[in-house]
């Protein structure tokens, strides 16, 4: 008996131990994430994500895992950006801190956008939603989801994000300037849009709440 509750002590102080590490090791990546983002995000990003740049992205509500291989990504090279790939390397982002980045960003409110062009976003939704047959253009919505949410870990949160940045990634990625996408699956369909189509998904984009 003296040694079935001495092992029940044992357990429960054991138990006890992990769980108050475990608390402790979560609030030392949340400060090192806070840390981060009051000294190297929040400029462009704004402190809770909500960008304000017109061409800077909105990072509040992103999925984690998007945000975090985006940064690896700059960070490898995969997706050419001067601007982050600079400033990825002169932090010295761990991967540890590019997960944290990542959660930090996927927990903060996303601010509603609104569409500037109401005719361009009109043009725009029958993109999103029925795509254009004509030229095998899909319809974005069948992977980002018909309020532009997304799908965690494969596709992008893209509601309420600056029309600005959203015609300029695609445009990219029609350009091949962007490449980091799986299985060409975005410079594809990018090749097959017009510009005026861009601006007009984009326009229907930012109003997407």
């Amino acid at each position: 008996m003296k040694k079935s509750m001495a092992f029940a002590v044992l357990t429960a102080l054991t138990t006890f131990s992990l769980a108050h590490a475990d608390d402790a090791a979560t609030q030392g990546s949340t400060n090192r994430a806070q840390q981060l983002v009051t000294t190297v995000c929040a400029a462009c990003h704004g402190a809770d994500g909500n960008s304000t740049a017109p061409d800077k992205p909105k990072l509040a509500g992103q999925g984690a895992e998007y945000i975090t291989k985006q940064l690896m990504d700059f960070k490898a090279g995969k997706r050419v950006n001067p601007i982050m790939q600079g400033i990825v390397a002169s932090a010295n982002l761990t991967p540890e801190d590019m997960k944290d980045l990542g959660q930090y960003f996927h927990s903060q409110v996303p601010k509603p956008g609104a569409a500037k062009d109401k005719d361009l976003a009109m043009a725009g939704e029958k993109i999103f939603k029925g795509g254009d047959p004509a030229t095998g253009v899909p319809a974005c919505q069948s992977c980002h989801g018909p309020t532009g949410a997304g799908i965690p870990v494969e596709f992008p949160r893209l509601a309420s994000q600056h029309a600005e940045y959203i015609y300029t990634q695609l445009n990219n990625f029609r350009l091949g300037q962007r490449a980091n996408d799986g299985g060409h699956m975005m410079r594809t369909i990018a090749a097959r849009m017009t510009d005026k189509e861009m601006k007009s998904v984009a326009a229907y984009i930012s109003g997407l709440q």
